[in-house]
């Protein structure tokens, strides 16, 4: 999307950021925010060893703005999904949450595709459901 809007809207938490990033050696904000090359890298290394996952402690807030901005606000609350998607995404109920019956019956069944599913899913939800909200306004509007 190249339009600006005059308004950021609240997509996601700075609380919830800040509750990922105690696990944000794996990366687990970063996918959050929005960032899943940033998120696979922290995931594989650590968070940089360490260096890049304390020096995220400060930037958390700027992050957060930056998903403001990008991902569409909507009724589907991003940070719900991203604790289910995060908590139960193995059992599919993240999937379920945005009307994704048939494959959150396959994530349930599979557990989640063997983690692939869930794997793509921390590289693609915020996308997933920004593109539902955009669609939601477009048929709205």
């Amino acid at each position: 999307m190249t339009h600006t809007r005059l308004a950021s809207q609240d997509t996601h938490s700075k609380v919830v950021g800040y509750l990922l990033w105690l696990f944000g050696f794996l990366g687990a904000h970063r996918f959050y925010y929005g960032k899943p090359v940033t998120g696979t890298i922290w995931f594989f290394t650590l968070g940089l060893l360490g260096i890049g996952w304390l020096i995220d402690l400060f930037l958390i807030p700027s992050m957060d703005r930056q998903a403001d901005l990008r991902f569409q606000a909507g009724p589907t609350n991003y940070t719900l999904a991203w604790l289910l998607l995060t908590f139960l995404g193995v059992f599919g109920v993240h999937r379920f949450y945005l009307g994704k019956w048939l494959t959150g019956l396959l994530y349930l069944c599979t557990l989640g595709l063997f983690g692939l599913g869930v794997l793509y899913d921390f590289w693609t939800l915020n996308d997933q459901i920004s593109m539902r909200h955009a669609k939601r306004g477009i048929f709205n509007g």
